[in-house]
């Protein structure tokens, strides 16, 4: 089985940034999680999401065709066993963007998977990145935020904790760069 990597982190601390910045650096295929939230500009169909309704992914959870889901922000998002299976039959590293209920989930089932926690700088760095995002209103964004501490809690569970400060992505990418290939090498 190749090698998977959990990049998780709290809304709006750059887990995608970081992964955008990773795919010119290292070979790598990204998990696309399935979501019921609406799209945003600049998504499509399975990029980077796969996008169904509510009633949709409740049919997942009673067949038992996730490996791991969660409902996070009033909307549920999950992986598909299919999508684990496409992507281990490509025989590269795996980069699988989730909560941190669901690294517990996935370190449970798949013990040598490595997971990585992006951190913010601060709680008011995290605010203005969601902000600036114009993508939530102010209320969405106060929720996102309060809920930044239970993401605090269980650092334990994680590889490797990397803080991404304001305008230090660069640097932040090759921090988990440099343990993506130290675990490749190993």
């Amino acid at each position: 089985m190749p090698p998977i990597f959990l990049i998780s982190g709290p809304s709006g601390v750059g887990k995608d940034s970081v992964i955008e910045g990773l795919q010119p650096l290292i070979d790598f295929n990204r998990v696309i999680t399935t979501v019921t939230r609406g799209m945003r500009p600049g998504e499509s169909q399975g990029n980077p999401y796969y996008f169904i309704s509510v009633d949709e992914f409740k049919k997942l959870i009673t067949d038992d065709i996730l490996v791991e889901w969660a409902i996070v922000f009033n909307d549920y998002r999950g992986c598909t066993k299919t999508e684990i299976d496409r992507l281990q039959a490509l025989q590269k590293p795996i980069v699988w963007k989730v909560d941190w209920h669901g690294v517990a989930t996935i370190k449970n089932k798949i013990p040598t998977a490595k997971a990585i926690f992006i951190e913010p700088p601060s709680v008011e760095a995290l605010e203005r990145r969601l902000i600036s995002r114009g993508t939530d209103s102010l209320e969405v964004i106060a929720e996102r935020t309060t809920h930044t501490e239970e993401w605090t809690h269980p650092k334990d569970m994680y590889d490797l904790v990397v803080t991404n400060p304001d305008d230090k992505l660069a640097e932040t990418v090759q921090s988990v760069l440099a343990y993506m290939q130290n675990q490749l090498s190993s």
